[in-house]
């Protein structure tokens, strides 16, 4: 048995990813040390992302990194683990030397035994396949709010998408499970829920089994103040679920759909089950239902034969969609994907124009979006303070982490980070609103 060593872990990729980063750490906390200080670590683990070439390119940067200073540093391992190794360690294994063991997106449990087995002299491929993982426990990596992976792997099979080849088919997490592990993470003010497909939660699970049963579940935990849904296919939103965002005071009025394109022919090559008009009376019927509800969305441009007609419906969709926020990701041409295959690839100076278009038609939405909030009053969940424009920064309903913007405001009392503070929002900057503390 090694003795104990300190460890710095790097996670890549998706919040998903993190989830599975916080549960490497819990196993890894009772036996070794943990430090944030990657320059201090004796073993430097790197749990990667491989969804999209430019993610893989940023994991390798990432292991040749730490590779030096495993050489210069005080590094004396180096382990890789996640989605990277899980589809590619038959090439990655060879080609980098540098790193002691492999481990795939199931293979955490294995962890301690691994580190045992690299000191012993033993370089290791410990990649399985994709499973239900073991153990609930986690160390959180984030403040006053944390996720919660509720499945893992998908089975829609979107032509242009490596999950299933990397992360298995749909696998729900039994709700019993969830509801033990959302206890053990203390009071939170946000739990986010997340997945591949969020709104298919429970489909491999009994008839009774839904994301509503779940939502409901969670609901009744004295340590979660709110909860907040991504990632929920459109196809799979039911009526349940919209009355539940509706009516349900915990469930913060946001949604994430990820639509990735409004013309109905790009729809079809993708493998995604919607129209564009379907997608726009879904958007309409919760913008109805749900009073001020945010939707976010994410949409690939530059699919193979995405013409201009094809584009135009999709800069149209965004127009009169009027969501809240949305990313826009230029296609990624990836090996074993049924659209790799396609003909009709599109020139990489094509899909940039595009994506910048579609950013500044988003852009015009937002601006309309914001000028409506001016005036008004919103919870704001405190996070930190900008020591540049000095000011403080959080949170309204409608901002998720990392991916929409920040409200920003002055105050001239102290401010409690992780506590709610009514803002009245004065003006707007891109994605970002400014106002003052009531």
């Amino acid at each position: 048995m090694a003795q104990e060593k300190i460890i710095g872990v790097i996670s890549l990729g998706c919040d998903k990813n993190r989830v599975d980063t916080e549960k490497m750490l819990a196993v890894l906390k009772d036996r070794h040390a943990l430090t944030s200080d990657i320059e201090q670590a004796q073993i430097i683990i790197i749990n990667t992302c491989a969804f999209l070439e430019s993610a893989r390119k940023e994991a390798i940067e990432e292991i040749l990194s730490a590779a030096q200073l495993k050489k210069h540093g005080r590094a004396e391992k180096l382990i890789v683990t996640g989605c990277l190794p899980q589809k590619f360690v038959g090439d990655l294994y060879d080609e980098l030397n540098e790193v002691d063991a492999f481990l795939g997106v199931s293979d955490y449990g294995l962890l301690l035994d691994v580190i045992d087995r690299i000191y012993s002299g033993e370089r290791v491929n410990a990649v399985g396949v994709p499973r239900e993982e073991s153990g609930k426990a986690r160390v959180l990596t984030t403040s006053n709010y944390a996720y919660l992976k509720i499945a893992d792997g998908c089975s829609n099979h979107c032509t242009y998408c490596l999950i299933p080849y990397i992360r298995g088919k749909y696998r729900s997490v039994p709700t019993d499970d969830l509801i033990l592990e959302a206890k053990a993470l203390g009071d939170l003010s946000e739990l986010i829920l997340v997945a591949q497909d969020t709104a298919r939660y429970g489909c491999d699970l009994s008839e009774k089994t839904s994301l509503v049963s779940l939502i409901k579940r969670l609901s009744e935990l004295d340590n979660i103040k709110a909860i907040r849904l991504l990632y929920c296919y459109p196809e799979n939103i039911t009526e349940e679920l919209i009355q539940e965002l509706k009516n349900n005071p915990k469930l913060i009025k946001y949604i994430d759909i990820p639509f990735q394109h409004a013309d109905d022919r790009i729809l079809k090559l993708m493998n995604r089950k919607g129209t564009g008009k379907g997608y726009l009376e879904l958007i309409n019927h919760l913008k109805s239902e749900v009073q001020g509800i945010a939707i976010r969305s994410t949409f690939i441009t530059g699919f193979p034969t995405e013409d201009q007609t094809a584009f135009e419906n999709l800069c149209a969709f965004i127009e009169n969609a009027k969501l809240f926020n949305a990313g826009f990701f230029k296609y990624s041409r990836e090996d074993g994907t049924a659209a790799a295959r396609l003909d009709g690839q599109i020139a990489a100076s094509v899909k940039t124009a595009r994506h910048k278009k579609l950013y500044s038609v988003q852009k015009k939405v937002v601006k309309e979006t914001f000028k409506g909030l001016k005036g008004k009053t919103f919870k704001v969940l405190a996070e930190g303070f900008d020591d540049n424009m000095l000011m403080y920064y959080g949170r309204a309903y409608f901002n998720a982490p990392d991916i929409d913007g920040k409200v920003y405001f002055f105050s001239a009392d102290e401010v409690s980070y992780g506590e709610f503070y009514d803002v009245k929002i004065k003006t707007a900057t891109g994605y970002d609103l400014y106002g003052e503390r009531l």
